[in-house]
């Protein structure tokens, strides 16, 4: 059963979530974004590899590698998803940044608008302050828009949380989750999208995630996105509430 504060977070939760989807297909897998409607789907399987690196020498080194994947697919009622990712940078010869993520999803169709969801993520950021973060949840979605140019899905429900923390200890908790999705077909090869997701107990974690993909042909496509992520109680070892992270990656679909 969510505790007191995670029921009274429920409220807020919605509220941000509103905020949100008045600015926000399928948005950075570690948001917890809603999958596309299993109803529509073109073809029964869809996937993609994105990759980007960035290296900078001379009076200052850096390097920055990023890559994931997700491979989804569809029957006429149902949708399963499978995702993973990694993004390392390098400053100096020193490791400033190592974050590696897996994950699956399921969604159930009840009716043409409303559906069920199921979905477990796995999540090392050391230098975020967690070595395992763990995170399970599932409930109910609601297809408010799903035409030729929008879409926007939005659900929340219950879930639990185990972390294992860089400077030691570990904790499970029951927690609420909801989240959002919205994305604008601009031209036939441009598409905006945005996702977000929040989910709340004693400390609450928002993410965002603002991305523009471009069509070069029909396998390959340039994406650019901006993500947020805020923690209002981040661990002893990592103090800052916000990150933020700017990506330009190619795109390969599958």
């Amino acid at each position: 059963m969510l505790s007191l504060r995670a029921r009274r977070a429920i409220p807020l939760v919605i509220s941000c979530l509103t905020a949100f989807t008045s600015v926000s297909a399928f948005a950075d897998n570690t948001l917890f974004t809603a999958m596309d409607d299993p109803a529509t789907a073109k073809k029964p399987f869809e996937g993609n590899v994105q990759a980007g690196y960035n290296s900078q020498s001379g009076n200052s080194q850096s390097s920055t590698l990023l890559a994931n994947t997700s491979m989804t697919w569809f029957n006429s009622d149902a949708a399963y998803s499978l995702w993973g990712a990694a993004n390392n940078t390098t400053s100096s010869n020193v490791r400033s940044s190592e974050k590696y993520q897996a994950g699956g999803r399921t969604r159930y169709n009840l009716s043409d608008r409303n559906y069920l969801f199921g979905q477990a993520s796995w999540l090392s950021d050391r230098f975020n302050g967690y070595d395992s973060r763990s995170t399970a949840t599932g409930g109910y979605g609601r297809q408010v828009l799903n035409g030729p140019l929008s879409d926007l899905r939005v659900e929340f429900g219950p879930g639990v949380r185990h972390d294992e923390y860089h400077g030691g200890g570990r904790s499970t908790k029951a927690l609420a989750y909801g989240a959002a999705n919205y994305s604008y077909q601009l031209t036939d090869t441009t598409k905006f999208s945005e996702g977000v997701s929040a989910l709340a107990n004693e400390e609450t974690t928002l993410n965002s995630e603002t991305a523009l993909s471009v069509a070069i042909n029909d396998k390959f496509s340039l994406r650019l996105a901006y993500t947020v992520t805020y923690n209002s109680k981040p661990p002893a070892s990592a103090p800052k509430n916000t990150d933020t992270t700017t990506s330009v990656s190619l795109v390969y679909g599958l």
